[in-house]
């Protein structure tokens, strides 16, 4: 099994064995149900859906609701699909744990950055603004500067750094590693920042 589904708890910080300061993300990993094993020869492809969470009946589709009363499971609160390995030992039902991980292992963690709405090119992109307020510049030390071109071509390149809308769009940092696992609790901690708000659903994968 590649991952696990999960939800991002907090940052805090933990001693390792010889004493240093580790700064962590504290995520809540699984379990996680099986609610469908795809294969190739019925489907095309190998791979486990699983289910994190649950909610109520009220919030679940007719199709949802209908699959997971056949199989007798709960409405999840989020339903993900992991390709490409063998899935010949799952079944519907089973549950994955956070026991998949250990100390020391390097993963990847994939969710939705913080949406910071509208913003200037100063906190979207990093400019420096223009300097300081010489040449009758007055209010411009955070405007973004000339944008355009001259007689050819005439227009604004696409891809032009500009203001817009920044956050809330899926990110994945890698090469993060695991510092301990609470199977107890079902918490991984993860060495430094993954993306996300608090309480917001995160993938992890080996």
């Amino acid at each position: 099994m590649p991952g696990l589904l999960g939800k991002k708890i907090g940052m805090t910080s933990i001693f390792s064995e010889d004493g240093q300061l580790i700064p962590v993300t504290v995520v809540e990993a699984g379990p996680c149900t099986v609610y469908g094993v795809r294969t190739k020869e019925k489907d095309g492809y190998d791979a486990l859906q699983l289910g994190f969470g649950e909610k109520k009946e009220k919030h679940v589709n007719k199709a949802q609701l209908k699959n997971c009363k056949d199989k007798g499971l709960n409405y999840p609160r989020i339903l993900k699909e992991f390709k490409n390995f063998d899935v010949s030992q799952y079944n519907v039902g089973d549950k994955i744990t956070v026991e998949l991980f250990s100390a020391g292992d390097v993963v990847k963690v994939t969710g939705k950055s913080k949406g910071k709405g509208f913003q200037g090119v100063m906190k979207r992109h990093g400019f420096g603004g223009v300097g300081g307020t010489t040449h009758g510049q007055k209010d411009r030390l955070r405007a973004p500067g000339s944008i355009g071109q001259s007689s050819y071509p005439s227009r604004v390149l696409k891809g032009t750094r500009m203001a817009g809308r920044t956050g809330n769009v899926q990110i994945t940092t890698r090469g993060l590693k695991v510092v301990k696992v609470d199977a107890d609790k079902n918490i991984i901690f993860i060495k430094g920042a993954v993306p996300g708000a608090i309480n917001s659903i995160v993938e992890i994968k080996k």
